[in-house]
């Protein structure tokens, strides 16, 4: 089946990825050298994608989980006819071009999801495969299957020794992904030297024990062997498959086999020395036509012959199922129909009061109703996330258009699948935890924002209000956290409303992760919110002063606007009439012009207070040097909420007396 022809191929990736590497002074050749052969296999005779159409929404999805040999990924994506040219290579890790030095989603032509942090990618994998088997069973009719692809990754050693692999594969194996393939490049060399310095691990029991499939490839150059291996691996119908692929790093260098190879130049004598041990006789960069005619011949040709024939099948299936079409089609516009809102429930100040976590609950009913594309998860959390959908199943190898993702107790694999179920396309999902251990998967959240990925986060039990479970489970630093993170929307609602308005917000999001904040404790339903129509601003006047110009303003979000209206109401009986603005998103609040920041935080008032049961970092924006923080700048206290607020100074009548002896 493989012949010179594909012979030099494989060499042509590996010395076209050598030349970026030597050319930027910079990389990773160990990799490239070491798995070109699985990964030109895997693209050139196995991998179903459309290079000209490469946002296909059934291509096969591919992720390098070990981004730092990127410069592989970039030689293949050339080769194959992506949108990434010679030009863009030669500029390799260099300021505005393509070719970053580790793959980023939504910058490079071909690159599925964001990659770099070991072990992220293992997680991507398996979100796509929940992705694919999720719509799949949405969507696919007998006579018409419009979602069927496979997922495939090749991943380092250091991949398997972060813990989200552990956490991501035991997740994959237990829900029956038997359309995930992972290729593990395995060359017994980590960074600063021999993996059994660090790592001695029995792969094959350690997927197994996992419910995964095995397979070993005993030579990492023998092309014959990786094809017999991925096809067996596409036959299996229970459980993923892992492939390990036997490899030596830096294949052909004279220090091949050692990590002096894995992330540095290897030099302008020793990369003349490769290219005579591979028999490559052209200039950096310079690809032979018949080169290119191998990758057009496979991946180019077989991919547009497999789009056309979807795209039928994909026509047959609008005429046949006409509103699951349009549901299908929606899912991946992020659509919604129009005044979707009006169709959620809006909340009265004569409701009862209820916590945040709860009125979210209810209004993920409503949001379940108005499309069918709308699904979460849970870190074993469900009972007191309230995140849960009522009226649907478990997401499982069973019951696999269940709404409802059991994701246990693994945060961080639980966001990072969860960027790939959005990168996927087709569906909103959300995940959920307690606020507290957004910590675990915060490197998670980081990418969501990197790679403009619009997962939503819930995370609840959100102050010291959480009461007795302690300091160690109530969140202090958490708020400031992600609102110093790039591209994040954080919002802290203050009552159902304010929650409500902050689910349009993450479901209308297109290239921004929404965190919602929400509380254990119960909350009033403010007067202030009954007629609020947007909160998307980031911060408005929900109670004013009766005077032309207030006295101060007292500033709060989430529980505390509350406490601050209620603050309001003791100041008055000292003659004091403060405006209290509701802030629940300072992120979107910075976006807004001069004239609206003017407008809710006059320049000319100077008496300001912020109201929030967190870190005191990052209010002096808003308060300016003559201000009070009313906030916690240590651990919280084990002890009945309304007790430990008191003692943390969070009373309408400490506030007030603050107030008074700052500025009167």
């Amino acid at each position: 089946m493989f012949d010179q022809r594909d012979l030099k191929a494989v060499n042509a990736i590996r010395c076209l990825s050598v030349a970026q590497i030597e050319k930027a002074n910079s990389g990773h050749p160990g990799l490239p050298m070491g798995a070109s052969p699985m990964a030109y296999v895997l693209w050139n005779k196995i991998l179903n994608v459309n290079p000209k159409k490469s946002n296909w929404h059934n291509r096969d999805r591919f992720v390098l989980s070990a981004g730092h040999g990127s410069a592989m990924l970039y030689s293949l994506l050339h080769l194959s006819g992506y949108d990434l040219s010679i030009e863009d290579l030669k500029n390799f890790r260099q300021i505005g071009s393509k070719t970053p030095g580790h793959p980023e989603r939504k910058h490079t032509d071909g690159i599925e999801v964001t990659t770099g942090p070991l072990g992220q990618g293992i997680a991507n994998a398996v979100g796509f495969a929940i992705a694919e088997k999720h719509l799949a069973a949405m969507y696919n009719k007998e006579d018409l299957n419009i979602v069927d692809h496979y997922t495939y990754a090749i991943c380092g050693d250091g991949d398997l020794m972060e813990g989200i692999s552990y956490e991501s594969m035991s997740l994959a194996g237990h829900l029956n992904l038997n359309k995930l393939i992972i290729l593990h490049d395995s060359n017994d060399i980590c960074l600063d030297g021999n993996l059994n310095t660090s790592f001695s691990e029995n792969i094959e029991q350690r997927v197994k024990a996992q419910n995964w499939n095995y397979i070993k490839v005993s030579d990492g150059n023998n092309l014959e062997e990786i094809y017999k291996a991925i096809i067996k691996a596409k036959e299996n119908k229970n459980g993923p498959t892992f492939i390990e692929v036997k490899t030596v790093i830096g294949f052909g260098s004279k220090n091949q086999g050692t990590n002096k190879v894995h992330g540095a130049p290897i030099g302008k004598e020793d990369f003349a020395a490769v290219k005579k041990a591979y028999n490559w006789e052209y200039e950096d960069f310079e690809i032979s036509d018949d080169v290119y005619d191998v990758f057009n011949e496979n991946i180019v040709k077989n991919g547009q012959k497999s789009y056309e024939k979807w795209e039928n099948i994909l026509n047959s299936y609008k005429e046949k199922y006409p509103e699951d079409y349009k549901d299908y089609v929606d899912g991946f516009e992020r659509k919604l129909p129009e005044n979707w809102i009006d169709q959620v429930k809006k909340y009265s100040s004569n409701d009862e009061g209820l916590a945040t976590r709860a009125s979210s609950g209810e209004i993920i009913q409503d949001l379940a109703k108005i499309t069918k594309n709308f699904w979460g998860g849970s870190a074993d959390l469900f009972s007191s996330n309230k995140t849960n959908i009522k009226d649907s199943e478990r997401f499982s190898d069973e019951n696999p258009q269940g709404r409802n993702v059991w994701y246990g107790v693994r945060e961080f694999a639980m966001s990072v699948i969860a960027n790939a179920i959005v990168a996927h396309g087709g569906t909103f999902h959300h995940v959920s935890t307690f606020f507290v251990f957004s910590d675990y998967l915060k490197a998670g959240l980081r990418v969501s924002a990197l790679s403009q990925i619009p997962v939503t986060y819930v995370f609840t039990h959100d102050s010291v209000a959480v009461g007795e479970d302690g300091p160690t489970h109530q969140p202090i630093e958490q708020l400031a956290m992600i609102r110093s993170i790039p591209n994040a929307i954080m919002l802290r609602p203050a009552d159902a409303n304010e929650v409500r308005l902050s689910w349009k917000i993450a479901l209308e999001s297109k290239d921004s992760p929404v965190v919602i904040a929400l509380t254990r404790q119960g909350v009033k339903n403010l007067k202030g919110t009954e007629n609020l129509s947007d909160i998307s601003k980031g911060a408005y006047i929900i109670e004013d002063s009766d005077k032309k110009i207030p006295d101060g303003i007292l500033i709060a979000t989430g529980s505390e606007v509350e406490l601050a209206i209620d603050t309001k109401n003791e100041l008055k009986k000292s003659n004091i009439d403060v405006r209290v603005v509701s802030m629940p998103s300072m992120e979107l609040f910075r976006k807004q012009d001069q004239d609206y920041k003017e407008k809710i935080l006059p320049e000319n008032i100077k008496n300001r207070v912020s109201i929030e049961m967190g870190t005191s970092f990052g209010w002096s924006e808003f308060t300016g040097n003559n201000g009070i923080n009313i906030s916690i700048d240590r651990f919280g206290i084990s002890g009945n909420f309304k007790d430990v607020k008191e003692e943390l100074g969070f009373t309408k009548e400490e506030i007030a007396k603050k107030y008074i002896k700052r500025f009167n």
